[in-house]
């Protein structure tokens, strides 16, 4: 969601401030915003849009100051406009803020019965006429600060600057990430390392509660409980922070193309040295002791869940339940002994299913996740995290991050049935060896790339498309569904295949594509049996397949896909790609943001 930024610095904090949030872009935002203090004095630029309207105006109207903090507003409270845009400013202080304050209304009532007037939509505001009134009070900045954070409730990250002090920032972390960088006689806050890589690889990650004092030379960290705390500093990886597109037009065609070896990467880390089974880090789990295992994510990652859901049962016999984050904590399931909880997130900070995982904190037996940021507050807050090892994500709809965790998804599925005495030996050193050979078919559908971007050329004329697949096909028709919408803004809806006689197929007409995920496997009879049906109705079909299924399938679809043959518990991995590049090239030839979707956000941070 929204990217925040902070410096105190040696040299002018503006180009910083901009050239981090730039950074942050791919989190997803409508307006920017940067504050510094220049001569004891506090002053700020916004602009909404994307921040070159911000760079433009700083040309025009500099901001001098060697503190800062700056802001990507991704609005929750109030329409995109200068107005709402971060950082707030209430007489001596201003704010930045990512997350939303859920008692605004109350300490807006609050204030207003103080004399107090408001001039934004926002949340916000309220915490910089708090901050401003304990001040009016008489109370010192950080303690003024302290008075307000005590006094929220909601989930939040916070960086407060205050006129007449150049050499303090004051950084809270509620629910939301926060993380401060150490340099030389320099500190820097940030949403996430990404922000803070060019200018240190020293981090500070504040836990749930805290609350941080910063000067260039120190910081003091206090609790929730508001005592002491001493966090560790980590050296993160500065080229795994770093932010380019390596000769690709967009990030996401980069990322894409990147799924090969970023696989292969992954299952050798989770290969054992003989590379017979798989290993996990730690103590890994004993899958003989589990009876069921609930699975939580969102978006995406939900589809991820659904996948390994047929991998769990049907090579481990072990029963699954996958829910929506949101839903899941709403419904406050029971939680019966013998049950491990999975949680599956990219970023590690989704609020929602974050939310599940504490949830689920004393009712499972054990909490293992699944993420991209091994530093995040789902991995620390988990028994046993599994890193996806996919790198740094920009582009807002994921790829190589959902293929990832499909691969480790399948692996941990592999652990489980070895443990559970439910896959023979020979069978899973032949899918194991499927999995080493993963990346090369990975690279020939990437070989499919100009004939899918022709039938996407096809595909962009369409107000409506429609998925269909069976077993394993079925999460990936959802999945080419929510990429389809999310990036190029045409309605599309997937459906299982078997499904289409209950209901959609009064959807088809002579406009409307259909695009049928259908590898020759077990299925792929009944499958061509429910594209029998569209094609009776002179439906135009789109066949994503393999050579075995185009054969018994030719000229029958309007326009045919084709993959290698791989084991069929390894299609859903193989076939996202030829779904996120019909995705991709449909985005490309509506003229859409494809990086940046509308009103979309990389990190869901607020509910």
């Amino acid at each position: 969601m929204c990217g925040i930024v902070g410096v105190l610095g040696n040299h002018e904090a503006a180009p910083i401030l901009v050239e981090a949030l730039k950074r942050l872009e791919y989190r997803g935002y409508d307006s920017a915003g940067i504050a510094t203090i220049n001569d004891g004095h506090l002053d700020r630029r916004r602009a909404v849009g994307k921040l070159v309207n911000l760079s433009d105006l700083l040309v025009h109207d500099p901001l001098p100051g060697k503190a800062g903090i700056g802001h990507t507003r991704w609005a929750t409270h109030g329409a995109p406009t200068v107005c709402n845009a971060h950082p707030h400013q209430a007489g001596p202080v201003a704010v930045v803020h990512n997350g939303i304050i859920e008692n605004f209304r109350e300490l807006r009532a609050e204030l207003s019965e103080k004399g107090f007037s408001f001039q934004t939509e926002t949340d916000t505001e309220t915490v910089a006429l708090l901050t401003q009134y304990h001040m009016s009070q008489g109370a010192a900045p950080v303690e003024a600060a302290r008075q307000t954070l005590a006094r929220l409730h909601g989930a939040f990250a916070l960086v407060f600057l205050f006129d007449g002090q150049d050499d303090l920032l004051i950084a809270a972390r509620k629910g939301s990430p926060l993380a401060i960088g150490h340099g030389d006689g320099e500190m820097f806050v940030g949403s996430d390392a990404i922000a803070l890589a060019p200018m240190t690889d020293r981090v500070t990650y504040l836990n749930e509660g805290d609350w941080a004092v910063i000067t260039r030379n120190s910081v003091e960290i206090r609790d929730a409980n508001n005592e002491l705390a001493n966090r560790e500093m980590r050296t993160i990886q500065i080229d795994s922070a770093r932010v380019d597109k390596g000769g690709h037009k967009h990030f996401m065609a980069k990322e894409i193309a990147e799924q090969p070896r970023v696989i292969g990467e992954a299952v050798r880390h989770y290969l054992s040295g003989d590379g017979n089974s798989v290993t996990l880090p730690g103590d890994g789990l004993d899958f003989t002791k589990i009876d069921r295992l609930t699975m939580v994510a969102c978006g995406t990652a939900f589809f991820a869940c659904l996948t390994a859901k047929y991998w769990f049962e049907q090579l481990a016999r072990l029963p699954v339940e996958v829910d929506i984050a949101s839903e899941f904590r709403y419904r406050e399931p029971p939680i019966p002994g013998g049950t491990v909880a999975l949680f599956v997130s990219q970023s590690g900070e989704t609020a929602d299913t974050l939310a599940a995982l504490r949830y689920c904190e004393g009712k499972a037996d054990k909490i293992i996740s699944v993420v991209n940021v091994p530093e995040s507050s789902i991995a620390r807050e988990s028994d046993l995290a599994l890193p996806i090892l996919a790198g740094t994500e920009i582009g807002v709809a994921s790829t190589k991050a959902f293929t990832c965790q499909l691969t480790v998804l399948l692996m941990l599925a592999l652990k489980a049935a070895e443990q559970r005495g439910t896959i023979t030996p020979e069978r899973q050193a032949d899918l194991l060896s499927a999995l080493r050979a993963l990346p090369s078919s990975l690279n020939t559908a990437l070989e499919q790339n100009s004939a899918i971007a022709r039938a996407a050329h096809k595909l962009a004329e369409a107000k409506d498309v429609l998925f269909l697949g069976r077993g394993l096909m079925y999460p990936m028709a959802l999945e080419g569904a929510l990429k389809l919408k999310e990036i190029s803004y045409i309605h599309a809806e997937a459906y299982a295949s078997g499904e289409l006689k209950h209901g959609p197929i009064a959807l088809i007409d002579k406009i409307m594509p259909v695009v049928v995920l259908a590898p020759r496997d077990t299925l792929f009879d009944k499958t061509v049996s429910n594209m029998q049906e569209v094609l009776a109705r002179g439906g135009k079909v789109m066949l994503i397949t393999d050579d075995a299924g185009a054969a018994e399938a030719a000229g029958e679809a309007w326009q045919t896909i084709v993959m290698p043959h791989v084991d069929p518990v390894l299609t859903p991995i193989l076939y996202a790609v030829p779904a996120q590049l019909l995705a991709y090239h449909t985005a490309v030839a509506k003229g859409t943001d494809v990086d940046q979707p509308r009103n979309l956000a990389k990190s869901v941070t607020v509910e």
